[in-house]
């Protein structure tokens, strides 16, 4: 059973179809050759014209056959690849909906099992309101995954509307810190602003907050740190703008940084479910980069040495 399931394997039926397709190549110009050096010699034993027994075009004709073939080759790999990268895609959409799945499940669980503790149990008022905040805690991590959900759809369908606005991008990100303030009370966060300069640019505010909310939340979530710290610095260089947002984190592994960003990629494979994310956070941070002309790029020295990502936007 296995060994059929080898040889009947996408990557084995591949090679095997290029190989195929190289000979017979191979063994249509060899016997060419072949049939044209016994044409040859009875050409010249019985003084034939050459002219009437071959055609000028026939070198040109065997060209065009090899770059036809080339060109098959070319679409077959071409196919083989997107195959392969849409077998990649369906099996991370897999673990994304197995890893979600727990992550809107666990929650509502936890919601219920609370719920019914209030309904069995007379509990004190320190009691109660303890059990609440974990319940409030259980709807906001429940509300945020639906969040990402549903903004992920509205973006990668372009149905998300709003007005890019002229703002200066030091008082967005100090408004955004202020207005959430209680969201950060355990986190360390240090802004650091430009001398005497305006970054005014050209933003689409619900969205940009959103990546700032991604960035800010993933320096508390994903840190061994007593206090979580986060770091923003503004700087112009080259006519771009270079946001960074530094923070003293678990930090990520060199070979992971370009892995990141894609969809539904998670660092990693944690145990601890709490500490896990969906896969969409930084990749909603880089297409919404995308929408506003920008990139976002990450940096980290290793593990347990934090991690730095930049927002560059052009002037």
């Amino acid at each position: 059973m296995n060994r059929a399931h080898w040889i009947f394997h996408p990557i084995v039926i591949f090679i095997f179809s290029i190989l195929a397709l190289a000979a017979s190549l191979f063994l249509y110009i060899y016997w060419y050759i072949e049939v044209s050096a016994g044409l040859k010699s009875i050409v010249k034993r019985f003084n034939l014209d050459t002219g009437q027994v071959f055609a000028s075009q026939t070198w040109v004709v065997i060209l065009v056959l090899s770059i036809l073939v080339g060109v098959i080759l070319m679409g077959i790999f071409i196919i083989f690849v997107y195959n392969l990268k849409t077998f990649h895609l369906y099996r991370l959409q897999h673990n994304f909906i197995n890893n979600f799945t727990h992550e809107l499940k666990t929650p509502v669980t936890s919601l219920k099992l609370y719920l019914e503790t209030f309904l069995k149990h007379e509990l004190s008022r320190e009691d109660q309101l303890k059990y609440t905040q974990y319940m409030l805690n259980d709807t906001d991590r429940l509300s945020d995954n639906i969040n990402r959900i549903l903004n992920l759809a509205q973006i990668e369908s372009k149905s998300y509307k709003s007005d890019f606005v002229a703002q200066d991008l030091v008082s967005v990100v100090a408004q955004f810190y202020k207005k959430n303030s209680h969201l950060f009370k355990n986190c360390e966060i240090n802004l650091h602003p430009p001398d005497g300069e305006s970054l005014i640019y050209i933003i689409n505010p619900p969205l940009f907050e959103m990546v700032l909310m991604n960035l800010s939340t993933n320096a508390l979530k994903y840190t061994n740190a007593v206090k979580p710290k986060l770091t923003i610095t503004f700087e112009i260089h080259r006519k771009k703008i270079y946001i960074r947002f530094k923070d003293n984190g678990i930090g990520i592994e060199k070979s992971e940084i370009k892995k990141i960003f894609k969809k539904f990629y998670q660092v990693g494979q944690s145990d601890d479910m709490s500490a896990r994310g969906s896969g969409l956070g930084l990749y909603l941070v880089e297409l919404i980069a995308h929408i506003h002309n920008a990139k976002i790029i990450a940096h980290s020295e290793g593990l347990g040495k934090g991690t730095t990502f930049t927002l560059i936007l052009p002037i």
